[in-house]
């Protein structure tokens, strides 16, 4: 098959040149939008969830050869989380290449951080079979780059840090509070206001409720002072 001039645009964005095409256009194509003779991308999602563990797990072993599994694990969780998948892909601009069903696009799917996510691992995946383990490896590596030199930092999670940091001035635990939920319910998109006893609050929207109150606690941290 030939790929569409999006998906072209898409591939030179990747750094990788499909020799099975039909493997990238199945990493884009969300259930919404599977049909008859047309695969959705999510077994290549879980493919591609195990093949950037394995990746992710190797580099930290060798960027850091003292750590211990309880250093490293909190490392690990930040580089294959769903969030971080879901900012690489948007760093790609693979939103706009995404194949979704009316609902889906009605709803802003392209936006969302669930689908771009589960749309980066596909990607992966589609790498790794396309070509092998070593292609997905380096196209891995490419993309998580900068994620690999600041793990350190985006380890702690960030409700726990928001947590931490209001305990240490003597406030009480931060509440999240839904306050908005859009979508159909087989894929709801939740809005959460995180609140502290001083009066600060900030906002986040995501697919699932923790990830909208782990974004909302990122956003509130990244402007409270830290003295």
């Amino acid at each position: 098959m030939k790929l569409s001039n999006e998906l072209k645009a898409l591939e030179r964005r990747l750094g990788h040149s499909f020799a099975s095409p039909d493997l990238l256009l199945r990493a884009v194509t969300h259930a919404s939008r599977s049909g008859p003779g047309r695969e959705d991308n999510q077994r290549l999602e879980f493919l591609g969830d195990r093949v950037l563990g394995l990746v992710m797990a190797e580099a930290l072993l060798e960027a850091d050869r003292d750590a211990t599994e309880g250093q490293l694990a909190p490392r690990f969780n930040a580089l294959v989380r769903k969030e971080t998948c879901a900012d690489v892909a948007q760093d790609l601009d693979i939103g706009p290449a995404l194949k979704l069903g009316r609902s889906e696009q009605l709803s802003g799917g392209r936006r969302k951080m669930a689908l771009l996510g589960d749309a980066m691992e596909a990607v992966i995946a589609a790498v790794y079979l396309d070509a092998d383990y070593e292609a997905a490896r380096a196209f891995i590596l490419r993309h998580w780059a900068k994620r690999i030199d600041r793990v350190e930092a985006d380890s702690k999670d960030a409700k726990t840090a928001l947590q931490e940091w209001a305990q240490a001035r003597g406030m009480p635990t931060p509440d999240y509070v839904e306050i908005g939920r859009d979508g159909p319910d087989h894929a709801p998109h939740f809005t959460i206001e995180v609140r502290l006893a001083s009066g600060e609050t900030e906002t986040a929207s995501a697919g699932s409720k923790r990830q909208a109150e782990h974004a909302a606690a990122k956003t509130l941290l990244a402007r409270l002072p830290n003295e």
